[in-house]
C-alpha cells in the first residue's frame, strides 16, 4: 500500500454545442419528448440524452449545427424554445 487516496474517476460527456469535453455534472442533459427538447437536470427522464453546457451560447451553436436531432436520433427538427427559456431564466434572476 502506498498510502495514497484514490481519486474517483468523474464521468465525462461532450457538449453538442461547442464540442468540448466536460464533467457530466457540469453539463445539462437534454432529451426529446415528442417534437420538443426538454431539459433533464436530474438525469432521470427515459430515452436517449444529449449534453450541452447550461449557456445560451452553446445552445445556439447546437441549434445552428443541427446537433440535437442528430444526437437524439430524431427524424425531424426539434423545438428548442422551451429549453432556451429554461437556460435564459437563471441569467435574468441574478441582479
Amino acid at each position: 500500500m502506498s498510502g495514497r487516496t484514490q481519486a474517483r474517476a468523474c464521468p465525462e460527456r461532450t457538449c453538442v454545442g461547442c464540442r468540448e469535453r466536460a464533467a457530466k455534472s457540469d453539463l445539462l442533459r437534454v432529451v426529446a419528448i415528442g417534437d420538443e427538447c426538454v431539459s433533464d437536470p436530474r438525469g432521470t427522464l427515459p430515452g436517449r440524452g444529449a449534453y450541452v453546457h447550461p449557456a445560451v451560447v452553446c445552445l445556439d451553436q447546437a441549434v445552428r449545427r443541427r446537433a440535437f436531432p442528430r444526437a437524439l436520433r430524431s427524424a425531424g427538427a426539434l423545438d428548442t424554445e422551451g429549453l432556451r427559456k429554461t437556460l435564459a431564466a437563471p441569467a435574468e434572476a441574478t441582479p
